[in-house]
């Protein structure tokens, strides 16, 4: 445990030290990996689905506010749409608008929320984003997350019905916007997740605030025991096909991934805790005080041994 603590202490170090090359670095490849799966999962339009175009947005995006990759992303999702159907191109069109009036008026903070939940449900790990926006989060962050699963259902619909809907002559236009606001408004599994994820954040944040001892614990394993109840839930109330096997060996991958997370931002010594009271003139105080585990970076002496520099950690 000492090592990993002075690794984290060495990590926030060299973070802080190049924080003005790291963040711009985490812009791009934030981008890149969001376009690059727009581009794999639509790929309509051929003029933007192509690596150089990719590089050229992400590196523009990179050097700009957070919430223009949101704003790059959706423009790429628009041009796609636009090459596939115009039809397709004026309701994804609303459903972002409607989207972004929510974000930004709720979570414009959350950006990395709304990249980072299509990109988690690509790597079959979309429930670690519930439980750790619970523990870093707000109520608000809700919003969030359920843009991102409506961005990534909108776009999973189109790419699976493609071939539906292009079939379809272009006499059609009344049915292909039935088709596709069905297909969107419809989707039941996309519901389930969306309740999923919003009661698994704001169990996970409520129980995280207690003053109990290891509350992120507990919270992080009430999340994960709730998120897999209320999928369950939904399959029978509603028959979304959810796996089991999937649902339970996602939320334990997703468990660890939010161990380290607490690990980086919240690591306490409840051993050492503390219950402190005291008062001013209108109120007693009753405090209970946590220390951090904290470790000091050993540090290099350089003494000068016969001629020669040994160098010695203490």
């Amino acid at each position: 445990m000492t090592s990993l603590l002075v690794a984290k202490q060495y990590l926030k170090l060299f973070y802080s030290k190049y924080e003005v090359y790291i963040t711009p670095l985490m812009k791009f490849l934030l981008a890149l990996i969001s376009l690059l799966l727009i581009n794999a999962n639509l790929g309509y339009m051929n003029v933007i689905d192509k690596l150089p175009v990719v590089l050229i947005a992400a590196l523009m995006c990179s050097f700009m506010p957070m919430n223009f990759i949101v704003i790059m992303a959706a423009f790429f999702v628009m041009l796609h749409m636009y090459a596939f159907s115009l039809e397709c191109a004026a309701v994804v069109g609303g459903a972002f608008l409607l989207m972004f009036l929510l974000y930004f008026r709720f979570s414009p903070k959350d950006t990395a929320v709304v990249l980072l939940t299509p990109v988690c449900f690509a790597l079959k790990i979309p429930y670690v984003i519930p439980i750790s926006m619970g523990l870093i989060g707000t109520p608000s962050s809700v919003v969030s997350v359920a843009c991102g699963i409506i961005s990534y259902y909108i776009i999973h619909f189109v790419g699976q019905n493609a071939a539906v809907m292009g079939s379809a002559a272009e006499e059609e236009t009344v049915a292909k916007f039935k088709q596709l606001i069905d297909g969107i408004l419809g989707n039941k599994e996309m519901i389930v997740t969306i309740v999923a994820f919003a009661v698994t954040l704001i169990l996970v944040y409520m129980i995280r605030r207690m003053s109990v001892d290891y509350a992120w614990t507990i919270a992080m394993v009430a999340g994960s025991i709730v998120n897999i109840m209320v999928l369950l839930l939904g399959d029978l109330m509603f028959d979304t096909n959810v796996s089991l096997a999937a649902a339970i060996g996602g939320t334990i991958v997703s468990f660890l991934l939010a161990l380290i997370l607490q690990f980086f931002v919240f690591n306490v010594d409840y051993v050492r805790a503390e219950k402190v009271q005291f008062e001013d003139d209108e109120y007693y105080y009753y405090v209970k005080a946590v220390p951090k585990v904290t470790v000091t970076r050993p540090e290099k002496q350089v003494k000068q041994i016969a001629g020669q520099t040994k160098i010695r950690k203490s």
